[in-house]
């Protein structure tokens, strides 16, 4: 388990389960995604997450708000799963239900993943990508410290051809001097 002064990055419990499939089919959460998820489209997402936590010891972690113990989506390392020219990478990366938007959530949750990534990990970079039209998640990143790498814009392979989603950004930040 990973903490914050509001949030607890940690493994995935059963109970995620529901509303995590409630955020994966929120057309607005996914809206730069190529689509909602069923429940058993978000279930097995959640089986293929737990898995590499146990397998890695890192992953994508289920983050609940501190106080209450309220799951809102999760944040953490992913190590890159298709072939692009900045692979082998890990990134950085949020998911978050639309009731913790706009409470700085993402940026806490992101920071203490890459400090997890640096001190623990010690990885040199870390990356982070998204659609070109998901500013959100752009602000974050460079609230986050990483740097857009403008020569680094690529198709994701994993969205189809022709759709408005498949180009990416490339954020990237590097271990801080010590």
């Amino acid at each position: 388990m990973l903490h914050t002064d509001r949030l607890v990055l940690r493994q995935w419990r059963p109970a995620d389960r529901e509303p995590f499939a409630l955020l994966n089919a929120d057309p607005e959460v996914m809206e730069h995604f190529p689509g909602t998820l069923s429940r058993a489209e978000s279930d097995a997402l959640a089986d293929r997450i737990e898995a590499l936590i146990e397998k890695d010891g890192y992953g994508l972690w289920a983050v609940e708000l501190a106080g209450t113990g309220e799951f809102i989506g999760f944040t953490g390392l992913n190590r890159v799963g298709f072939e692009a020219h900045f692979v082998p990478a890990v990134e950085v990366g949020w998911r978050l239900a639309r009731s913790a938007w706009g409470h700085g959530y993402a940026s806490e949750a992101a920071l203490r993943s890459l400090r997890f990534a640096f001190d623990d990990l010690g990885l040199d970079e870390v990356v982070s990508f998204t659609t070109r039209s998901n500013l959100r998640s752009q602000a974050v990143m460079e609230r986050i410290g990483m740097r857009r790498d403008l020569d680094g814009d690529f198709e994701h392979p994993n969205v189809e051809e022709g759709s408005p989603l498949r180009m990416h950004v490339l954020w990237r930040i590097g271990r801080p001097a010590s």
